[in-house]
């Protein structure tokens, strides 16, 4: 048997009830199968503290009920009561009942076993990244002394060390993913910031909606810096169009997906859909602060550019990659970095699901961060690692291997295990996407230097 539920707030509190009922029709033997209900009444207890409410609850009365049959249409009239107690409770603490139902035992149990799943994966990989690389750090000194080592002789990352720092194809939209990724990496550290220090709290969704907006616009000027210092790096000529290209990255496919939901939510009348002045507001927000917050990171990003020096001589034509065995392709690969991130914070993302689409409500923002911390760091560790053995095989194209092959495999991941979360699941995944681009990049980079 499911049972349906509505969601509602009032006064960014959230309460819940059931939309209705099913029942086996066995009772008589002319009557087989299932029998639909569905609540008319809706009673409503709200408990105030001088003029502010501090707890609402939503009870649907059992005793007004409609039965629903199949294609029969049934006009059905809903009707609702209000009750009025007085309580003692501070608007202050009013957040504290359903801060409570977090730190149930059981909750927290759940939580600290996600966190326990998430250090271990952290341990297993370090401990094999310290083994991987004693084990080959011994071969090259072994290779070092010995007399009779030839130069023609080398092999692996030696054999290619003059193509490795070559010039990435597609530069400037490479910059542009690296400096998105730096901005939503900041955004989601400072969002961090204002939940600790108490800004923002659960289902405060105006807070929120406006906390977002304006962080991403003052760390555009981030993105900016980060694209145009980058691109610099290897041409000074083109910068313009890697800090357009950070422009649109990640707002342009966010701007449509936004554009086409509201859209249909218009057309369906629901009372989500963003209001038409709101979305006006929004894009003058983008045209007259986060485009020239943006053009100016990348102006200062070119000012005090530094030529990038590389650690060996970079050869204008680069060997011929050889043929790769399966496991060190590109769809090997995508499995292996979308696998250990995402098995790290899988039991967590149950509960930030639920808490998006659901019934629960998640404010455990330390365990939170916590996972945050160990997810970056298995991005990082995992784009060192994957990408040391890519160069092992003297497969030296490995500029696009990070942001592009790796982490798309870790959004399929959260794709798959999510499809009823089809309205949000998209900018979701660009986002950790864009997020494990802006670790793995740098720390890849400045690793093989």
């Amino acid at each position: 048997m499911n049972d349906f539920y509505f969601q509602m707030y009032y006064d960014d509190l959230p309460f819940w009830g059931f939309i209705g009922k099913v029942e086996e029709a066995n009772w008589t033997l002319d009557e087989k199968g299932l029998k639909f209900y569905i609540f008319s009444h809706v009673r409503f207890d709200a408990l105030y503290n001088d003029d502010h409410i501090i707890e609402i609850h939503a009870f649907s009365d059992p005793d007004h009920v409609v039965e629903l049959k199949e294609d029969v249409e049934t006009n059905v009239e809903f009707t609702y009561s209000v009750f009025w107690n007085a309580t003692s409770t501070e608007f202050e603490n009013r957040m504290n009942s359903y801060s409570r139902a977090s730190f149930l035992p059981i909750q927290q149990k759940i939580h600290w076993f996600s966190l326990f799943n998430s250090a271990v994966i952290l341990l297993l990989l370090i401990g094999l990244f310290m083994v991987f690389s004693m084990r080959n750090l011994k071969t090259d000194l072994r290779k070092c002394y010995a007399a009779d080592e030839e130069e023609g002789m080398e092999v692996g990352w030696k054999y290619i060390q003059n193509d490795v720092f070559g010039s990435p194809s597609h530069m400037p939209l490479l910059c542009a993913v690296l400096g998105s990724g730096t901005q939503l990496l900041m955004m989601v550290c400072l969002l961090f910031v204002l939940v600790f220090v108490g800004v923002l709290y659960p289902y405060n969704r105006g807070a929120l909606t406006t906390a977002l907006v304006v962080i991403y616009t003052l760390t555009s000027a981030v993105a900016g810096y980060s694209a145009s210092s980058s691109y610099c790096q290897f041409a000074e000529i083109g910068w313009e169009k890697c800090v357009l290209l950070t422009g649109i990255l990640y707002l342009g496919p966010v701007f449509s997906i936004i554009f086409i939901l509201n859209t249909v939510a218009i057309g369906f009348g629901a009372t989500a859909a963003i209001p038409f002045g709101m979305m006006v507001v929004v894009c003058l927000i983008y045209a007259f602060l986060t485009s020239p917050l943006l053009a100016f990171g990348g102006v200062f990003g070119y000012r005090i550019r530094a030529r990038f020096r590389a650690p060996s001589a970079t050869k204008r034509c680069p060997r011929e990659i050889p043929s790769l065995a399966w496991y060190w392709k590109t769809p090997a690969q995508m499995f292996l970095g979308g696998l250990l991130p995402f098995s790290a914070i899988i039991l967590e993302l149950h509960h930030l699901y639920a808490s998006m689409w659901g019934y629960k409500i998640y404010i455990l923002p330390s365990i939170l961060l916590i996972n945050f911390i160990i997810l970056i760091i298995l991005t990082a560790l995992l784009s060192v690692g994957l990408t040391y053995f890519q160069l092992t095989v003297e497969d030296h194209e490995w500029w696009w291997s990070l942001p592009d092959a790796r982490y798309n495999q870790f959004s399929c991941f959260l794709g798959l295990c999510s499809p009823h979360l089809f309205c949000c699941q998209e900018r979701m995944n660009q986002l950790l996407v864009l997020c494990g681009s802006g670790v793995s990049s740098p720390a890849a980079f400045w690793n093989k230097r």
